[in-house]
């Protein structure tokens, strides 16, 4: 019996008996859909939900376009009911191992307002997109190579996911309550999943997204999965911890030059102690402000340092997309802020590829996608810029995840601006919990790939060399740290 097989019901069975109902449902919502304007059409996608929930075979993806391979997997890719009429996109990929006893790992990317099908045909999907647009390759350190993946389009408006009333002004605790809603919504459609061991992962903004919603899988009490435990690469955790490294970030590595660094500490430090996230005082705002225009307006490659900017320095623009304003309390928000940004396209990142085959006809079609939704981009400015930001800090979320006896890790790639390697540390640090390893390499085919450091049952980990997207840009050295952390044993 394979993965998607009910005892007693064979595949064709399945579609032979749900075949007619689907179709009746659809003529007659086609029916009703015809008296409202067009974009109720989505109306149609809703009923479409209903009438397959609990039954996954009409999401399957049987053949993609650009797939010159056959895949030893399964994928499906639909929708996920989440609050009332808004509907979150998903792709779901098997295991390439063992489907039926692997992990389930849930992927979020953050922004607010970005894709996590970038996650996939970027970073740590089973394939990714050529750079003609048109054809994929095979991914040598997919994720999906030891673990069932899926992939959320969250919030809604974010790529194909959408809501009924185009109403897309959302908040921390809203999407953390979607993305519980969703995954009852995946693990009713996928029941044979439920016993697998599950964890969540969140890169970038998703240090908010994946805390927060793993505090509602382990309390919510409407979600009866094996969850284990999360993980955040290149996350924003602590706000002020982030700002406050950052500065001590640029000056080490070269940015600032002697002046702008003395300058720095004469006016946002005393006795020692400098304030660089929220001093009151206008010379040491004036300072910071400076430092953030070069890290973040100069040209450099925010999200990985020593890497070329994409399109040159002219195509680098303020960082709005793949996270938050951090600069929000500094008048940096002025400055930085009302740099025009390139709509839907992080800055210094190429994603022309993806952009180009999701928004394919015959792409769309066969990921269930329907035709009234607009095209697909790799972040939305319309949710990014209505987003309210509720957690300065998730010290406290945290705090209650580790007591609960889940298993945690922190990684980031020690070349990222956006979300950088030491106030990730200096968060970990500050949950009070007790070190039980001293501070250490680990490796990767026999060189020295990060340093890590174990507190209790949470981990710190650096990926040497790699940005923001640490599975993009060390690939071999991320499956090897997923592997480690899923199955419990040292790095």
């Amino acid at each position: 019996m394979t993965v998607c097989e009910r005892k007693g019901n064979s595949k064709p069975t399945v579609r032979q008996q749900s075949r007619s109902s689907r179709e009746s449902s659809r003529s007659m919502s086609i029916r009703l859909c015809k008296m409202f304007s067009l974009h109720v059409l989505l109306c149609l996608l809703s009923v479409s939900v209903h009438v397959v929930s609990g039954m996954y075979d009409p999401d399957e993806v049987l053949d993609l376009p650009g797939m010159s391979f056959k895949p030893n997997y399964r994928q499906w890719s639909g929708y996920l009911k989440a609050s009332s009429g808004k509907f979150l996109h998903y792709w779901f990929v098997t295991s390439q191992r063992d489907p039926l006893k692997d992990p389930v790992l849930l992927w979020l990317n953050g922004g607010p307002g970005c894709s996590s099908l970038d996650g996939f045909l970027s970073e740590n999907g089973a394939f990714h997109v050529n750079d003609n647009g048109a054809t994929l390759y095979e991914n040598e350190f997919s994720w999906n190579k030891i673990a069932n993946v899926l992939y959320l389009e969250s919030p809604a408006g974010v790529g194909y996911s959408y809501s009924d009333d185009q109403k897309y002004k959302t908040d921390d605790d809203e999407v953390a309550d979607n993305n519980y809603l969703a995954l009852q919504s995946f693990f009713t459609k996928f029941p044979n999943f439920t016993q697998n061991e599950f964890f969540i992962f969140g890169e970038s903004y998703g240090g908010i997204y994946a805390p927060t919603l793993s505090l509602r899988v382990a309390t919510g009490g409407q979600l009866k999965v094996n969850f284990k435990g999360f993980a955040v690469g290149n996350g924003i955790s602590s706000f002020a911890l982030n700002d406050q490294s950052l500065i001590y970030f640029g000056n080490y590595h070269g940015l600032f030059g002697e002046q702008l660094w003395k300058g720095l500490n004469d006016n946002c430090c005393q006795n020692g102690v400098c304030n660089f996230y929220n001093n009151s005082k206008e010379s040491c705002s004036d300072m910071v402000s400076h430092a953030f225009n070069i890290v973040y307006s100069s040209g450099l490659n925010t999200y990985a340092l020593y890497l070329d900017c994409a399109g040159g320095v002219t195509s680098q623009r303020a960082m709005k997309h793949l996270f938050i304003n951090f600069r929000k309390h500094w008048k940096a928000n002025q400055l930085v802020g009302n740099t025009p940004s390139v709509q839907g396209v992080p800055p210094c990142i190429n994603s022309t590829a993806q952009i180009n085959w999701l928004n394919r006809g015959d792409v769309r079609k066969a990921l269930h996608i329907p035709d009234v939704l607009p095209p697909w981009d790799i972040c939305s400015d319309d949710v990014g810029n209505q987003y309210h930001t509720i957690y300065e800090t998730v010290k406290d979320v945290y705090v209650k995840l580790l007591a609960l006896g889940l298993r945690a890790l922190v990684y980031n790639g020690d070349t990222d601006m956006a979300c950088n390697f030491l106030g990730d540390q200096w968060f970990v640090e500050q949950l009070g919990q007790k070190a039980s390893t001293r501070y250490q390499h680990w490796i990767y085919d026999n060189q020295i790939a990060g340093f890590y450091q174990q507190f209790g049952n949470i981990t710190f980990l650096t990926v040497k060399g790699a940005g923001h997207m640490v599975p993009q840009w060390a690939p071999g050295p991320s499956l090897q740290m997923l592997q480690s952390f899923l199955s419990n044993k040292p790095y």
